[in-house]
């Protein structure tokens, strides 16, 4: 049986890495960054209205290739998009990436990649 590109697209995942906590997670092409870290259980990306238009999933994509849907110029502009500042909820992997969460949330997701066991805050 031959498999067909667009069954081949499907079938693949490329591995995301977020730089700030350490984790990863898998993401086929044909799903946003923040459907895929969401459907593993992972929690490294804050997550909003999921449409591109609140601005609180805004990552910076440090390496590896992608695609984007159209998200809000209030919290991108072209120039940020052109040098790889994206929403996680517009971006669709088109091999493994590594990012770093600079949205609205950032310190809070430093915070918990930081936070010990024996710490109180």
């Amino acid at each position: 049986m031959l498999m067909t590109d667009a069954v081949r697209d499907e079938a693949q995942n490329f591995v995301i890495t977020i730089e700030n906590t350490g984790e990863s997670f898998k993401c086929q092409p044909n799903r946003h960054l923040l459907s895929a870290m969401s459907r593993m259980g992972k929690k490294g990306i804050p997550s909003g209205c999921q449409g591109g238009g609140c601005g609180v999933c805004k990552i910076q994509i440090n390496s590896g290739l992608y695609d984007t849907k159209k998200m809000s110029r209030a919290h991108v502009s072209a120039d940020e998009e052109a040098s790889g500042s994206v929403l996680a909820c517009r971006v669709f992997p088109r091999s493994d990436l590594s990012l770093s969460v600079i949205g609205k949330l950032q310190k809070n997701i430093v915070k918990k990649s930081t936070k010990t066991p024996w710490s109180t805050s």
